[in-house]
């Protein structure tokens, strides 16, 4: 057959060059070639359709099916993120308004123990300051008491040193208190 086949083959290249026309384009042999087309057409498209194709489509569904997939797996990880963020700042907020807390408690608490001191330092100084003052007043009422003796001593004296008489000690005092009424 194929030795036939090769005879034929001869044999239509040297018609053909004898002819001038395209061997494809000669019409004693287009049945045959259209014949092998088709079978050819219909080969490849056999193979294409039930080997080829499903498999590229399998590919395919597979990379949109892994994609969908990752898509699906960056949101989720996006939302987890999103709320780890938002629980990290509410944490922060209270970590803020609880150290504000502890802060305005200790503020407090000194301030509380200043007034307290403070208190205590003015009652003990109001203490010693009328401590201070009955005695300034007991002193000075001794003063006054010993100045009417006083007084009344050095006017003896001067008047025995000057006038070189003597003088009784309750004229010195009536005449004391008659000074202390006139001025």
């Amino acid at each position: 057959m194929f030795a036939y086949a090769g005879l034929l083959t001869a044999s239509a290249a040297g018609e053909a060059e004898k002819s001038g026309v395209f061997p494809p384009f000669d019409p004693t042999y287009m049945v045959s070639q259209l014949f092998w087309l088709a079978i050819t057409f219909g080969t490849l498209y056999y193979v294409m359709s039930k080997v080829a194709l499903p498999r590229i489509g399998g590919i395919l569904e597979d990379r949109a099916r892994r994609i969908s997939q990752d898509l699906d797996e960056v949101a989720r990880l996006s939302e987890e993120a999103e709320a780890a963020t938002a629980a990290y700042e509410q944490e922060l907020a209270d970590a803020r308004a609880a150290s504000a807390k502890i802060a305005n408690e200790a503020k407090d608490a000194a301030s509380t123990e200043a007034a307290s001191k403070r208190s205590e330092a003015e009652a003990s100084l109001d203490a010693k300051l009328a401590e201070s003052e009955a005695r300034i007043q007991s002193i000075r009422s001794k003063a006054l008491a010993e100045v009417d003796t006083i007084a009344a001593d050095t006017t003896k004296a001067i008047v025995t040193t000057l006038v070189g008489g003597s003088v009784t000690k309750a004229e010195i005092t009536s005449a004391l208190k008659q000074t202390e009424g006139n001025g």
